[in-house]
């Protein structure tokens, strides 16, 4: 499997394209604003189409392009999260009011909003993602798990020295970061829910599993369970 990364201008965000090898579909991870020209050129590099578009949460930041890329092509979203693309803007606090301007335009319905349950998903032939539910940072966030990753590229894996690698992969979206943690005091956002679910994930992630952030450099479970101190006062 295909997996390359690039930052969205806004905020940084690192969105992702998926493809289980070139000339076929492929599932666009977290579109965030002004993604859509360079998601485009990694697309025609390789011949490949959006058949999807996957969300780790409803966030504006992480999904701002998600009309542009997915045409009449579904949009999965924790079932949580899936209220918030109406107005996903309104959910960011006083960072929402100036939203818009940020990313140089007004919101763009989708057209098909795909509310997702934990568990096996495979929004195109060959790309399958595994949803694990992870609230606390929103209401829907999702953990997506993914295995038999080939192709590694971008620049979350620059940062963090990573070429290639054999296990598994989770799409961590704003749940875990690279020695920090997502926050908990946006609306929908909620510090004791947050607390259990890095619990859960510190027991039930591969210790051998690349983490890739929804910001950041990539990491690795083992590492954040031995150094992040978030996790750790979690776990305490």
């Amino acid at each position: 499997m295909l997996l390359h990364g690039l930052r969205s201008p806004v905020f940084g965000t690192n969105t992702l394209v998926l493809a289980a090898g070139a000339d076929g579909p492929a599932v666009v991870v977290d579109p965030g604003a002004g993604s859509a020209p360079l998601l485009r050129e990694v697309l025609d590099r390789h011949g490949l189409h959006v058949g999807a578009v996957v969300l780790t949460h409803g966030h504006a930041d992480h999904l701002w392009d998600c009309a542009a890329m997915a045409g009449d092509a579904p949009v999965l979203v924790g079932a949580g999260d899936a209220d918030r693309l109406v107005d996903p803007a309104a959910h960011l606090g006083v960072v929402g009011a100036s939203f818009a301007a940020l990313a140089g335009g007004p919101w763009q319905p989708v057209a098909e909003v795909r509310p997702v349950a934990p568990g096996r998903h495979e929004p195109v032939p060959g790309v399958v993602l595994h949803a694990v539910a992870a609230p606390g940072h929103t209401p829907g966030s999702t953990v997506w798990r993914l295995d038999g990753v080939a192709s590694l590229a971008g620049p979350a894996f620059a940062e963090a020295g990573v070429t290639s690698h054999d296990g598994p992969v989770v799409l961590t979206g704003d749940v875990v970061f690279a020695g920090s943690v997502g926050r908990s005091d946006l609306p929908g956002g909620d510090e004791a829910t947050m607390r259990r679910t890095l619990r859960e994930l510190a027991s039930t992630l591969p210790a051998d599993a690349l983490l890739v952030p929804g910001h950041g450099p990539a990491t690795t479970t083992a590492r954040e369970l031995a150094t992040n101190p978030f996790i750790a006062r979690a776990l305490a």
